[in-house]
């Protein structure tokens, strides 16, 4: 059964008013900047970790802690964020940035709120990141990482053997990619109970949305999701592009757990959420479609009560996904 949104109930014209108020200023932000893909990945990283970027400042936590997962690439941090109560479960999540920024550490008080408001304890995966390390290192590490978690997790983090799992963008392609890995490698088809997907990319030669876009930069622009996807993917073809592991919109999505897919109207990537939701429901799946009117790409990050709404409705999902 497929649940189309248009956005949370109590989304109001006030929030879509503000969130198209804060674009206008987010945008003319963005322009006093170089696009990203005129700066070598590791300024642009320096720059957002001291916040000058376009995204709030990441503030660490000192009750967060890091564990280390031993993969075929080496060691693999994972950032565990508890919950203030006893724990219900265990949320996997993996970070956004185009594959090649972000970091596991840079969501500390995103996750800390997602834990109390859901008790799931959040263990974010800090995979390799391109072009240093392209595909297959980011979603060998996350298969990686969410095995050890599965085998290991919930006496590592004392949590109960509960999973969900979800990512921002690049992470919630990752997180598709885990899930197929999972199934057709591994046989494991029921042990993650629920998948929070938001703004995605699950076709690497582009949907409609990507390709249609052009130069506006609103975070993403037709050029900066291909110089993302030629820094995940250099070299690699059309036709190569389409395998599954790397574009899981052309997957078979049979015994996916249930999903909710959130995205933006404002932003590039909402044709991969709407087609990728609609084929996760005809494959015999639970989907639940989350549409905001003028959210850009990253709005739940921001601070407007469009993304206090869609992250509400993101914890309900994964509250429900509990019973």
């Amino acid at each position: 059964m497929s649940t189309v949104r248009p956005a949370s109930p109590d989304v109001e014209q006030q929030d879509i008013d503000e969130a198209r108020a804060f674009n206008t200023q987010l945008e003319a932000l963005i322009a006093t900047q170089p696009p990203v893909y005129e700066l070598p990945p590791d300024v642009t990283r320096k720059a957002r970790r001291e916040g000058k970027g376009v995204f709030p400042a990441p503030v660490f936590l000192e009750a967060a802690r890091d564990i280390a997962i031993t993969g075929r690439g080496g060691s693999i941090k994972v950032r565990v964020i508890r919950p203030d109560r006893k724990p219900v479960g265990i949320y996997v999540h993996i970070h956004g940035g185009g594959w090649t920024l972000g970091g596991h550490d840079m969501q500390d008080l995103a996750l800390k709120l997602l834990a109390n408001e859901t008790g799931l304890c959040a263990a974010s995966i800090g995979y390799r990141l391109a072009p240093e390390n392209p595909y297959p290192a980011g979603p060998d590490d996350c298969e990686d990482a969410v095995l050890d978690l599965l085998e290991h997790g919930a006496e590592q983090l004392d949590a109960p053997a509960w999973f969900a799992i979800g990512g921002e963008s690049a992470g919630a392609h990752l997180a598709v990619v885990t899930l197929l890995r999972l199934r057709d490698r591994h046989g494991i088809k029921d042990r993650i109970a629920a998948a929070n997907l938001v703004y995605g990319a699950y076709d690497m030669n582009g949907t409609p949305s990507q390709l249609l876009w052009g130069d506006r930069n609103l975070v993403l622009s037709t050029p900066i999701i291909h110089w993302f996807g030629n820094n995940f993917l250099p070299g690699v073809g059309v036709e190569q592009r389409r395998d599954p592991d790397i574009s899981p919109l052309y997957a078979r999505l049979g015994d996916m757990p249930p999903a909710l897919f959130s995205v933006g109207t404002m932003d590039c990537l909402i044709d991969d959420s709407l087609f990728m939701a609609e084929r996760w429901r005809l494959a015999g799946n639970r989907a639940e479609v989350a549409v905001y009117p003028e959210g850009v790409h990253g709005f739940n990050q921001y601070p407007t009560g469009l993304a206090r709404k869609a992250n509400a409705r993101q914890f309900e999902f994964l509250r429900n996904s509990l019973t």
